[in-house]
């Protein structure tokens, strides 16, 4: 089923922050983000047992498990299982480093086998206190956490995890599923398989006013030719674009952050918030079905609404494309 038919609207609540990514949050802070959240119409939200070991969906499944469950539409992910042992020494998460550190303390199977998934979604449903999610991402099955070995683990989701989610779609246990990933290679991949064939992916990080040639170049292209929907994850490219000091869950380097000075230059003269400039972006390709925007402070989910809803003027559009801050193929708001 197309995602655009099953998201209630184009803004979600991404809950990676929820698993204590990069630093502690206490647990009122995180139950009062999801309720401004609420409160303020997000109906759309999005998480992962990787975020925190768990913590990310117990912390949301508290809030939403007292929300009607027909209002609200719910996706998680499948490629770890949380396990009662506990973690001795650091995780091994790649790329990604200390990421969750500060979340749950428990070991984790990083395992995409179709007894994995089913496992990981019982799991899920215990944790987010529901009886039914909507969309299932198969997550991580890409180079930044496995290196040269992510095409094995791609085709253990390929014959594991593609194959379950296919089944539970096609029996009306689940909407859809897809792939939820940080790089597009797995996508494209999948894309070009005969079979299974998924409904769509969120991809984070790689169609953001920051970061976006690469997926111009054959991700983008392939969905629309598909007619598969992406939901664009991290659309402040873990932070930099909101004030923060991250670009691809790291220290932005000097390159990044000379560019983010430009395009903040570019915003204040035109009057422009840079959060507008980026949802607003990465919301024009026709691809794209939503954002999913996180947040650990309730004041946070008034200024992602604020920023969907700017008007922000063809000029400034028409400049960034002028000054080669976008790229020629982007397709932009008000088809500037």
């Amino acid at each position: 089923m197309s995602l655009k038919k099953i998201l209630p609207g184009r803004l979600g609540f991404g809950t990676a922050p929820l698993g204590n990514m990069f630093r502690a949050i206490p647990d009122e802070e995180a139950r009062a983000t999801v309720e401004a959240a609420w409160d303020q119409g997000t109906r759309y939200f999005d998480t992962a047992p990787f975020y925190g070991a768990g913590l990310s969906e117990e912390r949301l499944g508290e809030v939403l498990s007292a929300k009607p469950r027909g209002e609200y539409v719910l996706s998680t992910k499948v490629g770890r299982v949380v396990l009662d042992e506990l973690e001795e020494g650091a995780r091994d998460l790649g790329e990604k480093g200390g990421l969750f550190e500060h979340g749950n303390p428990n070991k984790m199977l990083h395992v995409w086998t179709a007894e994995a998934t089913e496992r990981s979604i019982e799991d899920s449903l215990k944790r987010l206190g529901t009886d039914r999610l909507d969309i299932v991402w198969v997550h991580d099955i890409a180079q930044d956490f496995h290196g040269d070995l992510w095409l094995q683990k791609f085709e253990e989701a390929r014959t594991g995890a593609f194959r379950v989610l296919s089944r539970l779609r096609d029996e009306g246990v689940i909407k859809a599923w897809g792939l939820g990933v940080n790089k597009t290679e797995p996508i494209e991949l999948t894309l070009a398989l005969d079979e299974p064939k998924p409904d769509g992916f969120l991809l984070a990080g790689r169609y953001t006013l920051l970061d976006h040639e690469h997926a111009l170049q054959r991700l983008l292209p392939m969905a629309q030719e598909h007619n598969v929907d992406m939901v664009v994850g991290g659309p402040y490219s873990s932070g930099i674009l909101a004030g923060g000091a991250h670009f691809e869950y790291q220290q932005a380097p000097p390159e990044i952050i000379e560019k983010v000075s430009r395009l903040k230059a570019l915003a204040h003269k035109h009057g422009v918030s840079i959060k507008a400039a980026a949802l607003q972006f990465s919301l024009a390709h026709p691809v794209s079905a939503a954002v999913v925007a996180g947040a650990t402070r309730p004041s946070r989910i008034a200024e992602d609404i604020a920023a969907l809803n700017e008007t922000v003027p063809a000029a400034f559009w028409d400049e960034l494309r002028a000054a080669g801050l976008v790229s020629p193929a982007a397709p932009l708001p008000n088809n500037a």
